[in-house]
């Protein structure tokens, strides 16, 4: 009888096609993922370099102080009643060439003014049917 060295196995797992197999799982999850993209405000900005005149009497201020208060042309209007007063003027205001009311309303805020209380008076503008918006340079 033979009496000789044992070798031990050793147990291997193939890794040679290990490389492959995760670049095609992240091709695969790259493919089949969706990217969600923010909506954001939908605004038309003008072209650049377009200056024009404005008539000063088609123009509502509204301005919306550090504190967080509502001023339209001066007098102290509720977050919620924004819409009411915008869609009053909107309704009295004259139409243009398009059929669209021309009262420009004019946003300006604070320094300080909280950015949701601001997306909340521009979303009651454009809920009450203002079409021209413009967004002035915030106040020091």
């Amino acid at each position: 009888m033979f009496v000789g060295e044992r070798r031990a196995r050793v147990a291997e797992i193939p890794t040679a096609s290990m490389a492959d197999i995760a670049f095609l799982l992240l091709i695969f999850f790259l493919v089949t993922t969706t990217i969600d993209s923010d909506k954001g405000i939908s605004l038309t900005l003008p072209a650049m370099g377009e200056d024009f005149k404005v008539q000063t009497q088609i123009i509502t201020n509204i301005l919306i102080n550090d504190a967080g208060q509502v001023l339209i042309d001066d007098a102290n209007v509720g977050l919620q009643q924004v819409r009411e007063t915008i869609s009053q003027i909107v309704q009295q205001s004259p139409l243009d060439e398009n059929g669209r009311p021309r009262q420009i309303f004019s946003i300006l805020t604070g320094k300080l003014t909280k950015y949701g209380i601001f997306i909340d008076v521009l979303d009651q503008v454009k809920q009450a049917g203002a079409t021209k918006i413009s967004i002035a340079e915030p106040r020091e």
